[in-house]
């Protein structure tokens, strides 16, 4: 599928079927985001790879809304970054979140995206600080996102190109 049919096609998935991802497709996951560009090639993200059903549960409830359906997930990425390897370790982690997630629709598998950084737990802590305690993290590591995969067990519609805000887009003439 070449890479336009992929965005007309991706959708936010949080309702997933209850089958496992495949070991090669797991791989091809894991190969997506060590292929990710990063600034400079530092490198300074590192992926916590979480198929534990309780973990799931766990991680669906660092932040009151928009995490719960990573109980029903079967895989999910957490994307780190130890921020002393890179000033724009957000940014490193923003693209590898997104690959990853083009990969599985690829793969005909759904995501969606946890926005971790900046948000709170439902104790008033870091949604970060709850996640880092539950998978036992590093200390100075970063967390920007979980990204929930899965095969889909919905199937919204595409967004109609009718629909894309054209008034986004200016051209600059000389």
């Amino acid at each position: 599928m070449d890479m336009i049919t992929l965005l007309r096609e991706r959708r936010s998935i949080r309702k997933f079927r209850n089958t496992s991802v495949e070991r090669k497709k797991r791989h091809l996951l894991i190969e997506s985001l060590l292929r990710s560009p990063s600034s400079r090639s530092l490198n300074p993200w590192e992926f916590f790879m979480v198929d534990d059903p309780d973990l799931l549960q766990a991680l669906s409830r660092c932040k009151p809304h928009g995490a719960a359906f990573l109980a029903g997930a079967p895989l999910a990425v957490v994307v780190t970054a130890d921020p002393e390897k890179c000033d724009v370790w957000i940014e490193d982690c923003a693209i590898a979140s997104i690959l990853v997630q083009m990969t599985a629709q690829s793969l005909g598998l759904g995501s969606c995206w946890v926005q971790v950084r900046l948000r709170k737990h439902a104790d008033g802590r870091p949604a970060e600080h709850y996640v880092r305690q539950l998978l036992n993290l590093p200390e100075g590591f970063r967390i920007l996102s979980i990204i929930g995969i899965g095969y889909p067990d919905e199937h919204p519609e595409p967004h109609a190109s009718e629909t894309l805000d054209q008034n986004k887009i200016r051209w600059i003439n000389e």
